[in-house]
């Protein structure tokens, strides 16, 4: 059957009018034998939201964005939206914007209910709630360190100003100085450490014979102290702790009073008389060396013996005619 020209023409007409509609419904993600239930949810920020995104139910997509314009004066936004007919769920449910990667975009998810007595039907606006992003827990986090470095910085401008009102320039001169010093020390330091392990090098050899000894030492005093042990100190000990016990006991009979030694240390009348016997006893002894014929009268053949004659420098001759 051979086509006529006109004929030809028409239908070339119609299809390229058909492809300009499935194509215009193409970029405007809309298709155009579609069967699928509309939806709207308002959020007052999008958050770069486009058409065309899809939408999806526990990470499965089941619909797209259809259009997105302003709803109200105060700039909330009109999401308009199609899911298929394939899944029902509650009116409750929540359409959720959430961010769909670490750079950006924005996607939407719907948090069914499934409660078969309150259906969501064509045409109803849903309940919206937004996951905030990372871009904002970032700044939510970020915001109050910035400030307190904001204050921060302030506070340090501040200590600054102070310094440099106190640091005159005297008193530049004299940290100046200062530091100065504090270098010269820090290198005489150094040498002083330098001349020290010199010393300690020359000497290892010495050090180390002394730490020997000193081990040497050691052994023999604990020797030693085992030898005290093994000869009985401990013994020793305590025989002189029981004699200072007992000499104890006779210091304080001693103290108290009781017996000879006790009396005669405390009894003040007693030493009065002894020490006037041991004076009396000394002129008696005295008076029998000088005039011994007093006490002793000893005749050879009747002869009357000479009276005995004191000697001028005797000093005993003061004390008896006393």
């Amino acid at each position: 059957m051979k086509l006529s020209r006109e004929l030809k023409t028409g239908i070339i007409v119609i299809g390229g009018i058909l492809l300009f509609i499935m194509g215009f419904s193409f970029l405007k993600s809309s298709p155009i034998f579609d069967n699928s239930k509309t939806f709207y949810a308002v959020y007052p920020n999008v958050g770069g939201l486009q058409s065309g995104t899809s939408v999806s139910i526990n990470g499965f997509n089941v619909g797209k964005v259809i259009n997105i314009k302003f709803l109200d004066e105060q700039g909330n936004l009109l999401v308009t939206f199609n899911v298929s007919n394939e899944f029902e769920f509650s009116k409750n449910s929540t359409v959720e914007l959430y961010d769909t990667g670490i750079i950006g975009g924005k996607g939407l998810q719907i948090k069914p209910v499934f409660d078969a007595t309150d259906l969501a039907q064509s045409g109803d606006t849903l309940m919206t709630e937004t996951r905030p992003g990372i871009t904002d827990l970032a700044q939510q986090k970020l915001t109050p360190l910035v400030r307190k470095f904001e204050s921060a910085i302030s506070g340090a401008d501040s200590v600054l100003v102070n310094v440099n009102s106190v640091l005159d320039e005297k008193t530049k001169i004299e940290l100046k100085e200062v530091i100065g010093g504090l270098n010269a020390l820090i290198t005489s330091l150094n040498g002083s450490a330098s001349s020290l392990n010199t010393i300690l090098k020359d000497n290892d050899e010495k050090l180390d014979n002394s730490f020997k000894n000193f081990e040497i030492l050691t052994a023999n005093f604990a020797k030693l102290s085992d030898s005290l042990n093994s000869a009985g100190l401990g013994r020793t000990l305590a025989s002189l702790e029981s004699t200072m016990a007992s000499l104890d006991k006779v210091t304080n009979k001693i103290e108290s009073g009781d017996g000879t030694l006790g009396l005669l240390m405390n009894d003040k009348e007693m030493y009065t008389n002894l020490t006037n016997a041991s004076r009396e006893l000394d002129l008696l002894l005295q008076d029998f060396r000088l005039n011994p014929k007093r006490y002793v009268n000893v005749s050879v053949f009747g002869k009357k013996q000479k009276e005995y004659e004191l000697p001028e420098d005797d000093p005993a001759a003061n004390t008896i005619e006393k």
